[in-house]
């Protein structure tokens, strides 16, 4: 069994290398700046895109625009920032088990950026991001967030600012947040159930039956809008 489970990962680790190289290839040949990134970067874009060099490649091409665009300078400074620094709300120390560096965010600190808007924070989010990432030890590509709740209210909800962020990680960070923990989450939380895509269908089907399930989720009934019903 040990053997055949090397013989898989040696496989897939050689998949892999054909995908880089290939997506390599054809990134460098649409923007030249593409040879000054490693081959872990194109990995994680690759594996954001299910190892589909073409989707991989488009996803990756549009990083670079977007980070020559939004960080010209290569970093965001301090002075970009103040306002969002100023809520003292973001924290980073330690590691876990596996060496991923870990940040703890207090969400009761967090309001919205009545000054600097939402391109600040943006800004900031980058920041962060790139921050975490410079502490990661050799090897290692994730990281770990706690996300503590406590306190958290209604003047705290900011979602504009909540998605803005889920976009820049999802779009530009792919394959980099190893786990998020949501600590000290009202108890409304712990009945919502995060599903993936391509388990949608068999994680419903472990409390609804099929032909319950709507159809746009591999069931068998239609919507019905509610005031149908």
């Amino acid at each position: 069994m040990m053997m055949s489970c090397e013989y898989m990962k040696s496989n897939i680790d050689e998949k892999e290398e054909t995908k880089i190289r290939l997506m390599r290839a054809l990134v460098e040949k649409q923007d030249p700046s593409s040879k000054e990134v490693d081959d872990p970067t194109l990995r994680r874009f690759l594996r954001a895109r299910d190892l589909d060099v073409e989707k991989a490649s488009g996803m990756f091409l549009k990083y670079l625009k977007w980070r020559q665009t939004f960080v010209p300078n290569g970093s965001i400074s301090l002075s970009e920032v103040p306002n969002e620094l100023s809520q003292n709300k973001m924290f980073m120390q330690g590691f876990d088990k596996k060496g991923r560096p870990i940040a703890t965010v207090l969400g009761a600190r967090h309001f919205q950026n009545k000054l600097g808007g939402l391109e600040e924070f943006k800004r900031f989010v980058v920041y962060i991001l790139d921050k975490i990432c410079s502490r990661m030890p050799p090897g290692q590509e994730k990281f770990v967030v706690i996300g503590d709740l406590k306190g958290w209210g209604y003047s705290n909800s900011d979602l504009r600012a909540y998605l803005g962020a889920l976009s820049i990680l999802q779009d530009y960070y792919p394959e980099r947040l190893g786990k998020l923990f949501i600590v000290h989450a009202p108890y409304i939380f712990m009945t919502i159930v995060f599903v993936q895509d391509k388990k949608l269908k068999s994680t419903l089907l472990e409390e609804i039956d099929e032909s319950q399930i709507p159809e746009i989720y591999g069931g068998q009934l239609p919507l019905v809008p509610i005031q149908e019903t």
